[in-house]
């Protein structure tokens, strides 16, 4: 037992800072004095309730000079569904009901106001058998097999 030194520490493997500690302005501060290299960067509104606050874009969006605005549904479009409901005795919510759609759908589609969504104009042509869509608006919709 003479061979064994007890002075002799092995470490095998030695942990560093955790990341709190590691990220802490004391750590910081030291390894600046030390003179190493320490890269900082702040971020932005990090830790506060900064969900509605004005974006950089803003100034940009503000100088652009064309119209931005989505297309709506032409009243013509919204002239027909009126008459196709009421030639099959419905009322907006009663179609609304029909084609699983909130009655306000309804009463956007027929005063103009929505923007058109292919699936919402599919159900209302098949609820009142007119077409909504391409060259002949109003014209009966010819019921034919569905093709995939």
């Amino acid at each position: 037992m003479a061979e064994s030194d007890w002075d002799t520490v092995t470490v095998l493997r030695k942990k560093g800072p955790s990341a709190a500690q590691a990220k802490s302005k004391q750590a910081v501060l030291a390894a600046q004095r030390k003179g190493e290299d320490v890269e900082t960067s702040k971020k932005w509104a990090a830790g506060q309730n900064k969900q509605h606050s004005i974006t950089k874009n803003t100034a940009k969006l503000d100088r652009e000079t064309e119209e931005l605005h989505h297309d709506r549904v032409p009243l013509e479009v919204g002239k027909v569904i009126q008459q196709g409901r009421q030639s099959k005795g419905l009322t907006q919510k009663d179609l609304a009901t029909k084609i699983n759609e909130k009655p306000q759908v309804i009463a956007d589609y027929e005063s103009g106001k929505a923007i058109p969504n292919n699936q919402v104009m599919g159900k209302i042509e098949r609820a009142i058998g007119l077409k909504l869509r391409g060259k002949d608006i109003g014209k009966p919709l010819e019921k034919g097999p569905k093709g995939k």
